[in-house]
């Protein structure tokens, strides 16, 4: 009788000591958001279709790794805003008649990750605080002798940009 009290007694400390802790990928997510919006990326870089290609990829990398759903304004529980202020090249190394041979994409982004009633998730703190933005940048190599353009730098750059934003809404500790 002692015993069976005894393993009782235990198997309810172990059921009641993890009741907080979630398991999976949805526990690196805040839990009190189930969708989230995503308006088009805006751009002040002068390449065409930047922030479209950005936003399609944020949107995907959302839907693939996350909980949420991306949904329109009126049903989202909170919204991502971006913009991509910067997008430059540079050349990283030139062959002996100055001619480029391996070039760098780098592109540069604002996020804000607010909720419904318009308090800040990305970068939450116990404290009340206004919207943050994250700044996040993420650069690519090419090399055009060897078949590579900058729009294949452009899509890498994308893609792994997408990936980062997606990390950066997991829940803080």
């Amino acid at each position: 009788m002692r015993f069976r009290l005894l393993v009782l007694t235990c198997l309810l400390t172990l059921l009641t000591g993890c009741a907080g802790y979630q398991v999976g990928p949805q526990g690196l997510y805040p839990a009190h958001l189930r969708t989230v919006h995503v308006p088009m990326f805006q751009s002040d870089s002068y390449r065409r279709g930047l922030g479209e290609l950005l936003t399609e990829a944020v949107v995907k990398e959302i839907e693939r790794r996350t909980p949420y759903k991306v949904v329109g304004p009126d049903a989202a529980d909170s919204v991502l805003i971006g913009r991509i202020l910067s997008e430059d090249k540079s050349v990283l190394s030139e062959n002996i008649f100055d001619e480029p041979r391996e070039l760098e994409v780098e592109l540069r982004v604002e996020i804000e990750w607010i909720d419904s009633s318009g308090g800040a998730v990305l970068g939450c703190a116990t404290v009340p605080v206004a919207p943050l933005a994250a700044q996040l940048t993420q650069t690519a190599t090419f090399v055009p002798e060897g078949g590579q353009s900058i729009a294949t730098a452009q899509q890498e750059a994308v893609r792994d940009l997408a990936r980062e934003i997606v990390n950066q809404m997991q829940a803080w500790w």
